[in-house]
C-alpha cells in the first residue's frame, strides 16, 4: 500500500526517475485490434543519408549530364541529313554483286607492281559487268624459249613474272 500512495505523489510534469524498470502503470497499454494509433510526426527531415537517397541522388545527376533523348521523327530527321552525301556509296551498296571466275591478265604499273584493278574490271567487263574488286589473283613466270635449251645459262630479263585476276566481286 505504500508504494501505491508514494507514486500518487509524484508531480505530473515530470515522470519518477527508473532505472529501466516501470511498473504497471508506466507500462503502455495495447491498442485494441480495431483502433489505430495516430502519432504526431515530427517535421520532415530534408535529407536521408540511406542508400536509396544515395542512389536517387545519382539518377538526378545524370539527368543533368546525358543529352535530352529525341523522338523518333527527329532521329529520322537526322538521319536522312546525315545521307544526303552518301548517296553514291549506299546505291553501290544497293547494287547486287556477283563473284566471276576467269582470267584476266593485270598491267604493270610504274612503279613495277601489278595493277589487279584494271585486270578485275576487264575480267567482270567480259561477263556482262561494268566494274569489279579483285578476289584471288595467280601469277606465272613467263620465259623465251631459249632457256628451255639444253647447256643454255639463264640470263637476267629472259623470265617475267606475269600476274592475273582469277576470281573477281563484279557489279
Amino acid at each position: 500500500m505504500l508504494a501505491i500512495s508514494v507514486e500518487a505523489g509524484w508531480p505530473q510534469a515530470a515522470p519518477p526517475p527508473s532505472l529501466g524498470v516501470q511498473s504497471p502503470a508506466q507500462q503502455p497499454v495495447p491498442a485494441p485490434p480495431g483502433s489505430q494509433q495516430i502519432e504526431p510526426s515530427g517535421p520532415p527531415r530534408d535529407e536521408n543519408p540511406g542508400l536509396i537517397n544515395e542512389i536517387g541522388k545519382l539518377f538526378e545527376k545524370s539527368k543533368l549530364l546525358l543529352p535530352p533523348l529525341k523522338s523518333p521523327g527527329e532521329t529520322i530527321e537526322d538521319f536522312n541529313a546525315g545521307a544526303k552525301g552518301a548517296g553514291e556509296s549506299l546505291s553501290n551498296i544497293a547494287r547486287p554483286s556477283l563473284m566471276v571466275s576467269g582470267r584476266a591478265a593485270c598491267l604493270v604499273a610504274a612503279n613495277g607492281a601489278p595493277d589487279c584493278k584494271a585486270g578485275a574490271d576487264r575480267l567482270c567487263q567480259s561477263k556482262g559487268f561494268k566494274e569489279g574488286k579483285s578476289l584471288d589473283t595467280d601469277a606465272a613466270e613467263k620465259c623465251s624459249p631459249k632457256v628451255y635449251l639444253p647447256g643454255y645459262k639463264r640470263q637476267p630479263g629472259d623470265c617475267k613474272t606475269e600476274n592475273y585476276v582469277t576470281r573477281a566481286l563484279c557489279q
